[in-house]
């Protein structure tokens, strides 16, 4: 009996893993085993789910069991993988043991929580998936009239600003707190980040930056929001809920129990192969070799490296080569797309013309860009002035 390949983990990368590999293979059992219901969504949908009107139910594109039957895959949903035995290539999970011939870890990432202070810091939301989407969406419509609603977001990157212009496009006031200078300070010069501070300005955001939250405590008044924030700078903000968006951490937990290599993530050769020789990593937990040895939370790498790995699955060992792959930033209020070099790489920002910045070397070499704007169409003839 041929043991099945087994994929721990139903987002983007357990699915796509699964979709591609059929392609390839239609034969090979293949077992997908999930903690949550394994419905199929895009989880970047989250972060602007309520300028388009759409609740957690209109996020689903594919219910978990129709995936399962279109791709021939046995489904363990609502399953907790406990322990992995890679000498006996076994899984334990809260249903049982199951044999693998192959094992794929995509857990994905968490949240990053800080500590607070606080008789309410327990309410602190973050959202990381369908279910905590749930959970902030039912809280948010269900306190009345929408105009009252005040969220206060923790982060001012990323994820923090694109729920920023979504909730603020909608009526909602929003506050956003972070201890840099600047919105996505860690990826945009600071022209482009004073850009999108002023158009998100424009929605109504307002900002607090160089100041962190100190602590979340419940409104006493009977009248009042129903938590009151104190920034450390001592500034009270009375806000119906806040959001913790400061970014997340790979899963490695089941991965450092089995004994796998792991730094900031599971870490992988060009090959996706873990330490262990039968166990494969992808997605926001792994630490990509092919990509100077970090991580890439985004959707492109999942979509380049799913590829790679399906046709090694399948039997052709292939390495992950990642192409250049910009980032579309989901603010509308200024729509960007950035291109940052690897952290860590020496160069400066250059303003190239409105809306146009490059990120070149003391060689004169143009390693990155910034997009902002209309100019955002011209994605693919910046791309061809970046450096290998």
């Amino acid at each position: 009996m041929t043991h099945p390949i087994i994929i721990i983990g139903a987002g983007l990368a357990g699915w796509t893993t699964v979709r591609e590999f059929r392609k390839l293979d239609a034969s090979t059992p293949v077992m997908l085993i999930t903690q949550d219901h394994g419905d199929f969504y895009a989880k970047p949908s989250l972060s602007n789910a309520f300028a388009q009107k759409r609740g957690p139910a209109q996020l689903v594109s594919t219910l978990a069991a129709k995936m399962a039957e279109a791709q021939y895959v046995t489904l363990l949903a609502q399953t907790q993988v406990e322990t992995i035995n890679p000498q006996a290539q076994t899984i334990n999970t809260s249903h049982g043991e199951y044999s693998y011939s192959q094992l794929v870890l995509a857990t994905g990432a968490q949240a990053i929580r800080i500590p607070l202070a606080g008789d309410a810091a327990d309410q602190v939301l973050s959202i990381n998936s369908l279910g905590d989407f749930s959970v902030f969406h039912d809280r948010l419509t269900s306190r009345g009239t929408k105009a009252a609603q005040h969220v206060l977001i923790m982060g001012a990157g990323l994820i923090g600003c694109e729920f920023a212009n979504d909730l603020a496009a909608c009526g909602y006031q929003v506050s956003v707190v972070d201890p840099s200078n600047g919105p996505i300070s860690a990826l945009l010069p600071s022209d482009a980040s004073g850009q999108l501070r002023e158009a998100l300005g424009a929605l109504g955001v307002t900002w607090h930056f160089g100041v962190t939250v100190k602590s979340v405590n419940q409104a006493t008044a009977p009248d009042a929001p129903a938590l009151q924030v104190e920034l450390s700078n001592g500034f009270l903000a009375d806000v119906d809920i806040v959001l913790s968006a400061i970014g997340l951490r790979a899963n490695t937990t089941l991965a450092q129990a089995t004994g796998l290599a792991c730094e900031r993530g599971i870490l992988v050769d060009v090959n996706l192969q873990t330490s262990d020789p039968h166990i494969y990593a992808l997605g926001d937990g792994a630490q990509y070799a092919s990509a100077g040895n970090r991580g890439l939370p985004y959707v492109m790498p999942i979509m380049n490296a799913t590829k790679a790995l399906a046709a090694t699955l399948a039997g052709k060992r292939t390495a992950l080569v990642f192409p250049l792959m910009p980032v579309a930033i989901k603010t509308p209020a200024l729509p960007i797309v950035v291109a940052a070099p690897a952290p860590g790489t020496a160069g400066d920002w250059q303003t190239i013309e409105p809306g146009v910045w490059h990120f070149v070397n003391s060689q004169g070499q143009v390693l990155g860009f910034v997009l902002t704007g209309p100019q955002t169409t011209r994605r693919a003839e910046q791309a061809r002035l970046i450096t290998a």
